[in-house]
């Protein structure tokens, strides 16, 4: 039986090319802004971009912080992609102003201390020994697009279940992979092969 993927819409994300990115894995996927939907699916997809603060403004208005939450609490998948992997952390500060997450996991979002901003093309990333999202692809390169991220810098020793990845000399959470929670700063659905791997990998382990 495949698996029943909710993509959450709230206003914020790269819908279309997810929504085909997610199809072409097999499951059964449903764009929707229905809480209960996004409730009783198998796997949960939580896309973003654009401001961190106006992300948590469109999940607060379609009920999607508790259903986050609670997913998390009982032990079923969450997949956030760029500003939605962003938003699943304690908190993020943009321009000098924080703004609370959903708080499933630990860590504050904030701009890379960088010459060249926004960090944006193709890089490497360093998995941890048996992750399953980059399994088949670890020694590949991903798109990322984005001036903020959990710095290494400031993101303390729980380093289980963390990818990291280095743009200059900041390194920074490329993805995550802890209990029901993936989540992924590059663009998984613009990463050609590479990440249409990361998704199945993801899917797979969802598949009810």
């Amino acid at each position: 039986m495949s698996a029943s993927i909710a993509l959450l819409d709230y206003g914020s994300g790269n819908l279309r090319s997810a929504y085909r990115a997610l199809l072409r894995t097999g499951a059964e996927v449903t764009l929707t802004s229905d809480p209960a939907v996004a409730a009783a699916a198998d796997g949960l997809v939580v896309p973003g971009v654009g401001a961190y603060a106006a992300c948590m403004a469109g999940l607060a208005q379609v009920g999607g912080v508790e259903v986050i939450r609670d997913r998390v609490a009982h032990g079923r998948p969450v997949l956030g992609i760029c500003v939605g992997h962003q938003v699943l952390f304690e908190s993020g500060i943009e321009h000098g102003v924080a703004a609370a997450g959903v708080g499933v996991l630990p860590g504050v979002v904030e701009q890379l201390q960088t010459q060249r901003l926004p960090h944006m093309g193709w890089n490497e990333v360093d998995p941890p020994a048996g992750s399953i999202l980059f399994a088949g692809v670890a020694d590949q390169r991903f798109y990322f697009v984005h001036s903020y991220a959990v710095r290494a810098a400031d993101f303390g020793a729980a380093t289980d279940g963390i990818t990291w990845a280095t743009h200059e000399s900041d390194r920074f959470v490329a993805a995550v992979e802890r209990g029901p929670i993936c989540s992924t700063q590059f663009h998984p659905e613009k990463s050609g092969d590479a990440g249409a791997v990361v998704l199945a990998n993801w899917v797979s382990t969802v598949q009810s």
